[in-house]
């Protein structure tokens, strides 16, 4: 029997969608490979799955808001992600905007509240 996903579900992944591209630029102002970077996120209750991950890590270098090398780390090759400076500029930029709604949405919950008192 397949359980039906509350509505709101969508949503939802749609607003995490938008904020993990600026937690991933954030999070690789220090360079990490992949595992490293999904284990950071996951610290930071900012779960990723690697098959959202890698595609985006690749779309964000081909759009010149990161960088990567292979290297070998303790006898693994690796390809280590790092955000150029283009990148630590659209996260600046989208840090402050996510900010900024953020105060809006806020405001606005305070008038509905005022008024529905």
């Amino acid at each position: 029997m397949t359980r039906a996903r509350p509505p709101h579900e969508g949503l939802r992944q749609e607003l995490r969608r938008g904020t993990l591209v600026l937690a991933v630029l954030i999070s690789l102002r220090q360079e990490r490979y992949g595992a490293d970077l999904i284990e950071r996120l996951a610290k930071a209750s900012v779960p990723i799955e690697p098959g959202a991950l890698y595609p985006m890590l690749r779309r964000l270098e081909d759009q010149g808001l990161l960088a990567s090398e292979w290297r070998v780390e303790d006898g693994r090759r690796r390809r280590f992600y790092r955000s150029s400076a283009a990148g630590l500029d659209v996260a600046e930029e989208l840090a402050n905007d996510l900010i900024q709604l953020v105060a809006s949405l806020q405001a606005l919950r305070r008038e509905e509240d005022d008024a529905d008192r």
